[in-house]
């Protein structure tokens, strides 16, 4: 069954930006992030995960007059809360997605101590089939 694993921060979730964090402690984040991608590779369990660029280049599209595209910096629902990343994994069940969730909350930080940071566990919808 396939997973979305997102990577979320905010400013409620404890962890600093990392505009603010030495070099040596975002090499070590991104570091153990492929360490953790390269098992689930291993595992047989990856599909794809990619880091998000920062929400101020980010845009909402609506089809506008025509279907032409009508592009806006916003509303966004929640700005004090973004998106980082995310993986899709192809997992047996949900407890293994919520251990490798758990996992990767665990990417060190600041001092090299685990973000705890929170991943949202979502499953990937599969559409009923019909006659």
């Amino acid at each position: 069954m396939k997973y979305m694993m997102l990577m979320q921060f905010s400013a409620q979730s404890g962890v600093p930006p990392i505009s603010t964090w030495t070099e040596a402690e975002v090499k070590a984040h991104i570091a153990y992030m492929g360490e953790f991608n390269d098992r689930l590779t291993a595992d047989g369990e990856f599909v794809d995960a990619q880091g998000l660029a920062d929400p101020a280049t980010a845009r909402i599209v609506r089809s506008g007059e025509g279907g032409a595209p009508v592009v806006t910096d916003g509303p966004f629902p929640e700005t004090k809360e973004w998106l980082a990343g995310y993986w899709i994994v192809d997992v047996a069940d949900d407890a293994r997605a919520v251990a490798l969730a758990a996992a990767a909350s665990a990417a060190p930080g600041p001092g090299g101590r685990p973000l705890n940071m929170p991943i949202e566990v979502r499953p990937i919808g599969v559409l009923p089939e019909f006659d």
